[in-house]
């Protein structure tokens, strides 16, 4: 890859000169995420959720595991969700899971694009020998096949917790993150103003820090957005085929055990629907305020 090769990552727009003063360009994005029925319909559903996952959980007196009512109870006033085979309360499992979804989605998707942000960075703004050792890494972990890592990790280590799952997807997760932020650095690192700053003293970190980051905050906002819906579906994936942890009800586990245990064939759809429902609505409202953001940061979008 040359200093000159420009990279984007999918849903993530090429970065603009900035137009304003910072407070301006805020309250300006701002104006406009607002008025973006994408960001706004994409943020509500998100919170919704967000919301359910934290509160639901402190209204209930047992467990999302423990048996408390009829088996395969269908939904009703009492369990708005129907019960499993043996009496657990689905809507409970469902509350507790998509708190375990963020938690992965936070720490995943953090992880990975911490990793892939200082990887990018540096490589990008150093170059030479430093970047093509940087761009070496990047390249291995690229090629890996993640889901086949993360099941031979799982046969050798185990996955026995939702940050342990998490740190094991931010690890495999970031290769593309770094290559999209190295092309961005390389085309902001020779402007005027980071020269500037060069001449001035300052350090190389403090550069990065304060004169290249701050200009690509709205594509490292969207990163993030694409690496938490990432995280979220590996999660998924894992917990579904029986690799996550068991210690916590997750929407992936939820969908493993109603396979487990047929509920498809015992017309149980009260017990597998919602998780997969919900782990699709929240990957494409992560999606959809993608879209938007694209539309809000972009001028030229934005005036279409």
């Amino acid at each position: 890859m040359t200093d000159t090769e420009h990279v984007e990552a999918p849903g993530v727009p090429a970065l603009a000169e900035p137009a304003a003063p910072l407070a301006g360009r805020r309250r300006e994005v701002l104006h406009f995420a607002l008025r973006n029925r994408k960001v706004v319909g994409g943020s509500v559903v998100i919170l919704a959720f967000l919301l359910l996952g934290l509160v639901a959980p402190l209204f209930t007196d047992h467990g999302p595991n423990e048996y408390v009512g009829p088996p395969s109870a269908p939904p009703s006033a009492d369990y708005w969700f129907g019960t499993t085979t043996f009496g657990q309360d689905v809507f409970l499992q469902f509350a507790n899971g998509i708190r375990s979804t963020f938690v992965v989605g936070l720490l995943g998707g953090g992880l990975a694009g911490v990793i892939g942000m200082t990887v990018g960075f540096v490589a990008g703004y150093r170059g030479g020998l430093v970047d093509e050792l940087l761009n070496m890494l990047t390249n291995i972990v690229l090629v890996l096949p993640a889901l086949a890592v993360l099941i031979i990790l799982h046969a050798y280590v185990g996955i026995t917790s939702v940050p342990m799952q998490a740190l094991f997807i931010g690890l495999f997760s970031w290769p593309w993150v770094a290559r999209a932020v190295r092309a961005q650095t390389f085309s902001i690192r020779s402007r005027e103003f980071v020269d500037l700053a060069r001449l001035s003293g300052m350090r190389p970190l403090a550069v990065i820090r304060r004169e290249i980051a701050p200009n690509m905050s709205s594509y490292l906002f969207m990163t993030f957005i694409l690496l938490f819906g990432g995280a979220v579906l590996m999660a998924a994936t894992l917990d579904f085929i029986g690799l996550g942890p068991t210690d916590v009800v997750s929407l992936g586990l939820m969908m493993n055990s109603a396979v487990h245990w047929s509920a498809l064939h015992l017309g149980l759809w009260w017990w597998f629907v919602p998780p997969g429902a919900a782990i699709t609505a929240i990957v494409g409202a992560l999606y959809v305020m993608n879209v938007g953001l694209d539309e809000v940061f972009n001028p030229k979008l934005r005036e279409m």
